[in-house]
């Protein structure tokens, strides 16, 4: 893959994923001062329940965040494209699909 392509699909996906780390954020933000507002109410325990969907969420968000930066690094580095475990070329179907892949398709199952 072309590093101007790659370098642009990772800035695409990091755009993406802080937006969405951005909502997730205010919505939890949101669920937890209704718990505090509400902790007495029926409603506590589905806002506690979407208190905790909201921090899984943006757990995941910012692991995400976190392979966008060691696939930037690879990039940086000249070892974008190749597995971190067996050095093996990833397809650029693969990286079109997801630019922080780290593994094959096969090393990945």
């Amino acid at each position: 893959m072309e590093e101007a392509r790659a370098r642009a699909l990772l800035q695409e996906e990091r755009t993406k994923v802080q937006r969405l780390l951005d909502g997730a954020s205010a919505t939890g933000q949101s669920d937890r001062e209704a718990v505090d507002q509400d902790a007495g109410s029926s409603d506590a325990g589905e806002l506690l329940s979407s208190q905790g969907t909201d921090d899984a969420l943006t757990t995941e968000l910012r692991d995400r965040l976190a392979a966008l930066d060691r696939a930037q690094e690879r990039l940086d580095s000249g070892t974008f494209g190749r597995s971190i475990r067996s050095g093996q070329t990833i397809p650029d179907d693969r990286l079109e699909a997801d630019p922080a892949a780290e593994l094959t398709v096969d090393e990945a199952t």
